[in-house]
């Protein structure tokens, strides 16, 4: 199967069309379904999607089966694109919605009419700052500044497994603390 997958990547990284359409087929779904989680805006989603899949296109001469397989490559790539896209997108308030303008009350623009993402985004913020540090920063460094665990785990001189159980309890307690909060 890794023959296959190089292959495949071979082919779109020469330009081959039907590749490329290939590896969509393949891969589309899951990539959009990530790109989802972070953009829940399905225009927003579907950029992202594309320009996943022509930083694929352009890296694809990359792509070495021996080290990984297909579907941990792209996703990899996608993870790393969607952590780009997000710090380049970071929010920035509008200083004029904040120094009390009446217009900006009429046009719904004022600090209390924080679109949902954003009200989301704060909710988040507040439950990983309520953490055991050990979680809180596996968790920031893994999906906020696009580190591996492996990475983190050298980086904390911490042996990996206590690197994944801390990322694994701490988006346990992350899920807990989202579901009580729905059921309030």
């Amino acid at each position: 199967m890794s023959e296959q997958d190089w292959l495949l990547m071979h082919r779109v990284a020469a330009g081959d069309e039907e590749a490329i359409g290939e590896l969509f087929d393949r891969f589309g779904p899951l990539v959009y379904k990530v790109a989802w989680q972070f953009h829940p805006v399905h225009a927003e989603a579907e950029d992202a999607v594309q320009e996943i899949f022509v930083r694929l296109w352009r890296t694809a001469d990359r792509f070495d089966p021996r080290r990984a397989k297909l579907v941990t490559w792209v996703m990899l790539i996608a993870r790393r694109h969607l952590i780009d896209r997000l710090r380049r997108s970071s929010v920035r308030p509008n200083p004029s919605s904040f120094d009390g303008d009446p217009a900006g009350a009429q046009t719904g623009d004022g600090p209390d009419r924080l679109p949902q993402t954003e009200e989301a985004s704060a909710r988040l913020l507040e439950r990983l700052a309520e953490l055991p540090e050990l979680q809180r920063t596996v968790i920031e460094r893994a999906y906020l500044q696009g580190f591996t665990l492996r990475e983190i785990s050298e980086q904390l001189g911490s042996p990996l497994g206590t690197i994944k159980s801390a990322l694994s309890r701490g988006l346990a307690r992350l899920r807990d603390r989202a579901a009580g909060d729905q059921a309030v």
